[in-house]
């Protein structure tokens, strides 16, 4: 994808902005809620999201530009995200347990359009649903809606390659997203609170521990759902996918 002299700079300048906060800043020693971060926390995930955001906004500009039908694949995607994060199970103290619905927005149109995405269902849930926070937007959107996703495709693009069963596919790309989601998430939360006995690694793995035993179910259901929604698309919006370079497979 080509950008314009104006988007290149506004990229340029995320990044500049990323490597601003990311470095200089001390660090002392999934929805993240608010005020659990301390602000050099806030700060550097913050900038080290905005640049995945400035481009994703871009792309999506792009893509509308280009055929105005796939905003209603957008607006879905956007709808899935919103509503299978929104149910949260009580996991460890300042998170939660829940589904990203990130891998299906990832899969039709990639991280950066679905790190915009997940950006806006987080101000969302933060200021209707009390679920994670504005101070902790930048954490949460790096897990979910950039680390997450970037998964998701990754393994999406292999199956593809090795030519997997599609479904099974999907259902791997999908699930193991959601749960790489959770590990970067588990690793904010470390880094934020190292453990006195073994420091962040030791605070890594007790996160770890205790996601898991809601986060693994979690991620299989997640893994089905977009399984269905997925084979939904392909018999009933061939056009869409076939715009977007999903052609469903015979």
């Amino acid at each position: 994808m080509r950008y314009s002299k104006s988007e290149k700079r506004l990229i340029a300048f995320s990044f500049v902005l990323a490597v601003i906060f990311a470095f200089p800043q001390a660090v002392s020693a999934m929805h993240i809620m608010e005020g659990y971060l301390l602000l050099s926390h806030s700060l550097i995930w913050s900038a080290v999201a905005l640049s995945f955001i400035v481009m994703g906004v871009i792309k999506i500009r792009k893509i509308v530009q280009e055929n105005r039908r796939i905003l209603v694949l957008l607006a879905m995607s956007g709808a899935f995200v919103f509503i299978v994060s929104a149910l949260k199970v009580p996991s460890v103290t300042g998170s939660s347990s829940h589904m990203t619905g990130t891998g299906l927005a990832a899969i039709l149109f990639g991280p950066l359009v679905t790190s915009v995405l997940a950006f806006i269902v987080l101000i969302f849930q933060a200021v209707l649903l009390a679920h994670g926070g504005l101070t902790t937007l930048g954490a949460n959107t790096f897990s979910m809606g950039i680390i997450g996703p970037v998964v998701a495709v990754l393994l999406f693009m292999c199956g593809n390659k090795l030519k997997l069963n599609r479904s099974v596919t999907v259902f791997i790309a999908a699930a193991l997203g959601d749960l790489f989601a959770y590990i970067v998430t588990a690793a904010q939360l470390a880094a934020a609170y190292p453990s006195e006995a073994g420091g962040v690694m030791a605070s890594f793995a007790r996160f770890l521990g205790v996601f898991a035993p809601t986060q693994v179910p979690l991620a299989v259901l997640e893994g089905v759902m977009t399984v269905l929604i997925f084979m939904a698309l392909e018999k009933f919006a061939k056009p869409e996918l076939k715009q977007i370079g999903l052609e469903a497979r015979a």
